[in-house]
């Protein structure tokens, strides 16, 4: 037990009670564990006392810059046989990473697309970066100097920061680093200033493009799409939707669940289980699939190819939409623009920007606004321009 002396020591640095006599010793923490060292015997003077101090000073900044060797400074202390924290090499730590979100979709806390997601940043060739990196050696300008070379749209940013983002806490919460770089930078201002504008382009189809391109689908395609240009929804929606989940009486549609990677799921937000209202144009589509399906199961669309479920949003463009656009000879364009053909020709239409956000399972209305603002009525941007103004 230290006893009480006659010196008075700084923070950090106590005299503690030897049989050979008294010692001083320092504390600091290193790795997330409090660490107690004494220095060597000798007399306990005022010169003693402040190097004391001052060589406690000196491990904590090195600890801080990531720069401290434990045996440098203690060579006989069991914990300068350990192996230093941060030392872990990034790639193994990734691995691990990956690992953990491999094991999460077998317990089912995870989609197999959003680890697939997840496995295609860490195992590509920007990732790559910090193979041979210690953990203790991404620093904060070292993370800030890798996302402003990225050179890729701020979403795509964002997706790569996730696994990465995930090691570094765990790190910390296991002591191997002394904090978290992503916490000692500027994220979302670095990311808006060096990110790349979006390349994808919102390209509605006409009316006249949309009457051809139903006329190039066959019969037992015809049906899904007409359905799909005058409901909006979501390809995982899409896939999704049963019979049970039609009302003709009232022309509704009600949408509560998604299809991701062929795995059933709820929308990711409560605004994404809606009712959507259904045309006549989307009951005699519903109508004409009857046949095709009702008693081939809940579903309601269906791989004509196969007659079973659609299985990915990448199923549905191969095998239909591509050959469906090259017959109908109109530019290609991706099938989510089927989804912004549906808000444009609403907004357009003079439909209110709220109905539409409802329809399409929008949080809010801003969405709305920012991605078909030039479709919006000139009587519905101005109560928007108020707000912003009174804001």
């Amino acid at each position: 037990m230290d006893r009480k002396t006659s010196h008075t020591t700084p923070p950090g640095v106590t005299l503690r009670e030897m049989k050979s006599g008294p010692r001083l010793q320092i504390f600091f923490t290193y790795g997330g564990e409090q660490c107690r060292e004494l220095m060597p015997e000798g007399p306990i003077t005022k010169n003693a006392i402040q190097y004391a101090a001052n060589l406690r000073n000196e491990i904590r900044r090195k600890i801080a810059d990531g720069k401290f060797e434990y045996a440098d400074y203690f060579p006989e202390s069991p914990k300068a046989k350990r192996p230093a924290p941060g030392a872990s090499l990034m790639e193994d730590m990734l691995e691990k990473q990956l690992a953990l979100y491999q094991k999460q979709v077998l317990n089912g806390k995870m989609s197999k697309a959003t680890c697939n997601g997840y496995a295609k940043s860490i195992t590509g060739e920007r990732m790559r970066h910090w193979h041979g990196w210690k953990l203790h050696e991404v620093t904060p300008s070292a993370l800030r100097e890798w996302v402003s070379e990225m050179d890729c749209t701020s979403k795509a940013i964002r997706n790569m920061l996730i696994p990465l983002r995930s090691v570094m806490e765990d790190a910390l919460n296991d002591g191997l680093i002394e904090f978290n770089p992503f916490d000692r930078i500027a994220l979302v201002k670095l990311i808006r200033q060096t990110s790349k504008a979006s390349d994808y382009v919102i390209q509605p189809f006409t009316q006249a493009e949309r009457i051809t391109i139903l006329e190039a689908c066959r019969l037992d395609e015809r049906p899904m799409f007409q359905f799909w240009f005058n409901t909006g929804l979501r390809p995982g929606e899409l896939q999704a939707l049963e019979w049970r989940h039609v009302d003709f009486d009232k022309a509704t549609a009600r949408i509560e669940q998604n299809q991701v990677a062929g795995v059933l799921k709820a929308p990711k937000t409560a605004a994404g289980i809606r009712t959507v209202d259904l045309n006549p144009e989307a009951l005699d589509a519903l109508r004409a699939q009857k046949p095709m399906s009702q008693l081939r199961g809940e579903r309601i669309w269906l791989n004509p190819r196969t007659l079973k479920p659609w299985d990915t949003d990448a199923q549905i463009r191969k095998t239909a939409w591509l050959p469906i656009m090259a017959r109908s000879g109109i530019e290609y364009r991706n099938p989510y623009q089927i989804r912004h053909t549906y808000a444009s020709t609403l907004l357009t239409a003079g439909a209110n920007p709220w109905y539409v956000a409802q329809q399409l399972g929008h949080e809010d209305v801003e969405m709305v606004f920012r991605t078909y603002g030039k479709f919006i009525r000139e009587d519905y941007q101005k109560p928007k321009a108020i707000l912003q103004a009174v804001g």
